[in-house]
């Protein structure tokens, strides 16, 4: 991971749209530059499941379009 990195969707909250997992490149909805972009997507820990709907957060942007994400601490969720 470089040092010079945007660093702009740290800590941003998406909402899978598309299975993320080990070996797999899943897919997040994440709000972007005034719009809602779709980005590739790849847990953080290298273990982690994600099903489609549910939020994750952002733990590193790897430009163009790739994200690596962990699950969502309880106190960002929101209440159901």
């Amino acid at each position: 991971m470089r040092k010079d990195v945007d660093r702009s969707l740290t800590g941003k909250i998406a909402r899978v749209t598309g299975r993320i997992g080990p070996g797999t490149i899943g897919e997040v909805m994440l709000p972007y530059l005034g719009g809602t972009m779709a980005f590739h997507a790849h847990p953080f820990d290298k273990t982690s499941v994600f099903p489609v709907g549910a939020e994750v957060l952002v733990i590193y942007f790897d430009p163009p379009q790739t994200v690596y994400v962990d699950e969502l601490p309880d106190v960002l969720k929101h209440a159901e």
